[in-house]
């Protein structure tokens, strides 16, 4: 069964940084493409950014330059460093495979305001 715990949410004021980190238990991360997703209040859950088997990484537009995904092999973990931030950041933050599994684990909220 696989599980998706994500962490390191927090607020911070427009600029700031915060780590985020996804643990998985049933999907080996150099294994697959993981994924980070984003939700903010009313609007629909969204793309962030991806690492592919061979660790190249993709992100959205909105992120390119401020962002950088990585994983760390021997813990099966996928970082989401976020730099930069703005307060259209603010949202709750899910990983998962790229593409999606069809459920989602609880996120991690996000929120930039000063």
């Amino acid at each position: 069964q696989v599980q998706l715990v994500e962490s390191g949410g927090g607020s911070v004021q427009p600029g700031g940084s915060l780590r985020l980190s996804c643990t998985t238990s049933g999907l080996i991360v150099n294994l697959t493409t993981m994924g980070w997703y984003r939700q903010a209040p009313g609007n629909e859950r969204e793309f962030v950014a991806l690492i592919r088997r061979d660790g190249s990484t993709y992100f959205a537009d909105s992120v390119k330059g401020r962002f950088t995904i990585s994983r760390d092999n021997m813990k099966n973990t996928v970082t989401l460093q976020m730099n930069s931030l703005k307060p259209e950041d603010t949202a709750v933050y899910h990983c998962n495979r790229s593409p999606p599994l069809g459920f989602w684990g609880q996120g991690t909220q996000v929120t930039v305001s000063s």
